[in-house]
């Protein structure tokens, strides 16, 4: 087999084997492959596309190609929630208590942040003391204990994704659906879940700016969960407004306290409902409406935030900063964002607000920056508000002193107002079972 026949038949339009993938992946992992003859297949990949059958098979290939979680050991159904990203995004803090409280058992693995602010695991360590590095054998005990344990990814998990989005980085490939599907359902296989429930994200905060494209996607990886064995469902949710009130870590970790408590803004409490729901008719096999009502239920009675303070506990966490959020360490300076007129926000460019927590301190630019737990901001003012002239847009929480201004500057260039009143935002598009 020559991986020079590989790439013509794809450029052609053919349709690749499963010998052929395997080929392809194992080389390229093995390092007998060269780059330039992946990236011509990629290219080819990005034109023509892959089929249900060819996207199956390079995802079990990639997932196979480094080590495989083994939750075996672990009673139930396991089941896992993966984001595609977004501004403001705390949803596993809220949604993965949810679950557990629910008799869900939820084995989660999560990685670092690299952008607008940290990832969940930069998130769980805003809370003094709180591992996310634990043998596996305390990580399948605490699941089978208490029902969710909450780490770092860890190991040589799919070698062959790395290697491949360092190459489409670099390609002008990472935009094709098949490959970001691929990318996404490799890691989610080879962390071992029985179920999965994806929130695909849309809007100028998200890698998917058009329904068209947020619907392909989410298509695929349902498809791809089917065909490899494992429920699953896609709920596309709007990132054209930041989720919630809070962007940054501790902040972050603060309005999920909130949303377990039966506070918190509406916009994230309903978002964590309906991702929460899902993951509880997959576990359960219950219906929608079923599944929703024992999901408020463990909101409203406080069965969900005992089981953060749980697992927060059973990682060396310090519980007394769950239960009174005073403790959370401040930022040194705080500055008030004020509108400069009267009128509607007519839109928000929620990348760039998400740049904004990053300048704070809140978010990585590189693997090595260190972040600022404390950095971020409140978004007092959101799409469709009407503002007065002067009224608190939004409060910024920074260490850095000199960065106030740009990003003061940069906040409110992010803002479009209007005389006219825009639509309420949506906060679910659709949901793909």
């Amino acid at each position: 087999m020559r991986m020079y026949d590989i790439i013509e038949k794809k450029r052609d339009g053919g349709k690749l084997s499963r010998e052929e993938i395997a080929f392809w992946i194992d080389g390229y992992v093995k390092g007998e492959i060269p780059d330039y003859q992946v990236s011509s297949l990629l290219m080819a990949i990005f034109f023509r596309g892959l089929d249900d059958e060819e996207l199956t098979e390079l995802t079990l290939q990639m997932a196979n190609s480094g080590d495989m979680v083994d939750l075996s050991g672990i009673s139930g159904i396991k089941v896992d929630k993966h984001s595609t990203g977004g501004v403001g995004d705390k949803t596993t803090l809220i949604v993965a208590p949810i679950a557990a409280a629910l008799g869900c058992k939820v084995a989660k693995m999560s990685g670092k942040g690299l952008g607008f602010t940290g990832g969940t695991t930069d998130k769980l360590e805003a809370i003094e003391g709180y591992q996310i590095n634990i043998p596996k054998e305390d990580f399948i005990r605490q699941v089978n204990e208490i029902g969710i344990s909450l780490i770092s990814q860890s190991g040589n998990l799919t070698p062959a994704d790395k290697k491949l989005y360092a190459l489409r980085d670099v390609t002008a490939t990472v935009e094709s659906i098949p490959l970001i599907a691929s990318s996404i359902m490799s890691k989610k296989i080879a962390s071992g879940a029985d179920a999965i429930v994806l929130d695909v994200k849309l809007g100028s905060g998200a890698f998917m700016k058009n329904l068209e494209d947020a619907r392909s996607l989410s298509q695929k990886m349902v498809n791809i969960g089917k065909l490899a064995g494992r429920n699953t469902m896609a709920v596309i949710t709007n990132m054209d407004v930041p989720l919630g009130e809070n962007v940054g870590n501790s902040l972050e970790v603060i309005e999920a306290i909130d949303v377990l408590q039966g506070r918190g803004p509406k916009d994230l409490l309903e978002v964590s409902v309906v991702l929460a729901t899902s993951m509880v008719m997959l576990c359960k096999n219950i219906s929608e409406e079923e599944a929703r009502r024992q999901v408020v239920e463990v909101i409203n009675n406080g069965e969900a935030f005992e089981k953060l303070k749980q697992v927060v506990k059973a990682q060396g966490g310090n519980v007394a900063m769950i239960e009174d959020t005073a403790r959370f360490p401040e930022a040194k300076f705080k500055a008030q964002i004020k509108a400069p007129k009267a009128g509607y926000i007519q839109k928000m460019n929620t990348e760039n607000i998400g740049k904004v927590a990053c300048m704070l301190g809140a978010g990585r630019e590189t693997k090595e920056d260190v972040i600022d737990y404390t950095a971020g901001l409140k978004i007092l003012k959101k799409t469709s508000e009407f503002v007065e002239e002067g009224e608190v847009l939004a409060v910024l929480y920074t260490n850095r002193e000199e960065k106030i201004e740009e990003a003061a500057s940069y906040y409110l260039n992010a803002l479009e107002f209007s005389s006219q009143k825009p639509e309420n935002p949506k906060l679910i598009y659709e949901i793909i079972k």
